[in-house]
């Protein structure tokens, strides 16, 4: 059987919300780099979602930035957290693969940014 991604914006977002309460679970238990992965996952599968009930053609892409764009085109005021997203793309790069200089964030950091994600995604639901 051939495994095909979906192309419902509801199952992205389904799956983001997973992504996020992984996120806060990990960020309690101190798993930090794990946290800050999960982050980054939420946000993307959130835009993905939105961007599908837009008709965006899915494809594979992982830099939040870039999604932004695209998002930003349909909403202006999703630029309000570019910042977010190209520090939570680095989430990504860094815990995929073992890096040799890698980002240091503490506890009070990463809920902070896990903040901020929950208002982009907030913001996404009300917008999809």
């Amino acid at each position: 059987m051939q495994n095909k991604e979906s192309v419902y914006p509801k199952d992205w977002m389904a799956k983001g919300d997973n992504d996020w309460d992984a996120a806060r679970i990990l960020l309690e238990a101190g798993k930090l780099a794990l946290a800050s992965f999960h982050i980054q996952q939420a946000i993307e599968k959130n835009l993905k979602g939105y961007l599908l009930s837009k008709g965006w053609k899915l494809r594979h892409i992982h830099e939040l930035d870039e999604l932004l764009d695209d998002a930003a085109v349909c909403h202006s005021g999703l630029n309000e957290f570019r910042s977010l997203c190209e520090l939570a793309t680095e989430f990504y790069v860094e815990e995929r693969a073992p890096l040799l200089i890698t980002s240091k964030f503490n506890k009070e950091e990463l809920e902070k940014v896990l903040k901020q994600a929950k208002e982009l995604i907030e913001l996404i639901r009300r917008i999809a």
